[in-house]
């Protein structure tokens, strides 16, 4: 049987993919841009999750079963996550991010990023998606993702096409973030116009970095016993240094791995964390 959070999780994206689905069938829906973009589009509206086997399955029964606790993956995703089968004892609440790529003026393809504002009370000053929190009058994801892009940035969400969505990933706060892929088919008519109040740069990388081997450090941690790798990548432009981190950079490696077709070029080690049975608000991954 599947675990609690895997049915959530496939439900969330069963939701999106159908919400997708129906804006791609839109007649007015349209798609402009290099024929790059164009073949991206194509190549990522195919994209699904990855399927889980039925000796997944039975790992997961036996880790619930034998130990009673949960395990997470922090950074990493959420549909790997087996779960207490008391849905008591875990409710995550959703959240939604835009990666919204665009090609660049040498032909390769960057991502937008934001730096948080350091008067913000989570993750202040660190390198983040647009995105944010779901609200009670958002249809889906993807409409999380993009009106939090437009709150944050000043990107209306006409000029961004929605190609997919990634399985959901777990914030250390134990959120549930759901990654939207986007294209900015006309980057020169977006100009930023950052919320002060929640950030303070916006920013753009190269995607392809996530998957190098280079400018990258990595830390192992330890969670409960279990051995992980935290990766860090170091970016520079326009004389501003920034560390990219933790989910943002878990996502982005799995976003790049997604859209170049191949995994990277280094060890990721993704962890399993044992969460106390007792999760409350103030449970805090590492």
């Amino acid at each position: 049987m599947l675990s609690i959070l895997r049915r959530i999780s496939m439900a969330t994206n069963l939701t999106s993919l159908t919400s997708l689905s129906s804006r791609l069938m839109d007649s007015n829906y349209t798609f402009g841009g290099s024929q790059r973009l164009i073949d991206l589009a194509r190549q990522l509206r195919l994209y699904r999750p990855p399927p889980h086997s039925d000796e997944e399955e039975l790992e997961e029964q036996r880790i619930e079963e034998n130990e009673g606790k949960v395990v997470s993956q922090l950074g990493f995703a959420e549909s790997a996550t087996p779960i207490v089968k008391d849905p008591q004892r875990f409710r995550p609440k959703r959240a939604a991010v835009l990666i919204c790529l665009f090609e660049g003026e040498e032909g390769d393809l960057r991502v937008i990023l934001t730096k948080r504002s350091t008067r913000v009370s989570t993750h202040s000053g660190e390198v983040s998606f647009p995105g944010g929190k779901a609200e009670e009058g958002d249809a889906d994801d993807i409409e999380t993702a993009t009106r939090e892009a437009k709150e944050e940035i000043g990107l209306e969400p006409s000029m961004v096409n929605v190609v997919t969505v990634l399985e959901p990933f777990l914030s250390k706060h134990l959120l549930r973030v759901v990654p939207v892929i986007g294209i900015l088919s006309d980057k020169k008519a977006f100009n930023p116009i950052p919320n002060t109040a929640e950030v303070d740069a916006v920013f753009d990388a190269p995607l392809e970095m996530f998957l190098k081997d280079e400018n990258r450090k990595s830390e192992e941690r330890e969670w409960m016993g279990d051995k992980y790798l935290v990766h860090f990548f170091d970016y520079e432009t326009d004389n501003n240094k920034y560390l990219i981190w933790g989910l943002t950079a878990g996502i982005l490696i799995r976003a790049a791995s997604v859209v170049y077709q191949r995994p990277p070029a280094f060890l990721e080690q993704k962890p399993n964390y044992r969460i106390p049975k007792v999760v409350d608000k103030d449970t805090i991954m590492p």
